[in-house]
């Protein structure tokens, strides 16, 4: 009477999958700060460059998981 590898495996996409919807939350507040700096700015060359490098590195960490899921078929 032991737990079956199917539940514990299906347990497991279950906790990665919501894992990936706290990672999902994490950007969007990482992203919060940087757009109101960039706001504060007034829109200089330098504050979009920097702008962009940071919300391209919060996007990278947020998709990257993502693909990764449904390249091995999880989600």
């Amino acid at each position: 009477m032991g737990i079956e590898p199917r539940t514990i495996v299906r347990l497991l996409v279950k906790a990665g999958l919501a894992a990936l919807v706290v990672n999902e939350a994490r950007g969007l507040i990482l992203a919060g700060p940087v757009l109101y700096a960039l706001y504060q700015s007034g829109g200089t060359a330098m504050a979009l460059w920097v702008a962009f490098c940071s919300l391209a590195g919060i996007a990278i960490s947020v998709v990257l998981p993502l693909l990764v899921a449904r390249k091995f078929k999880l989600v």
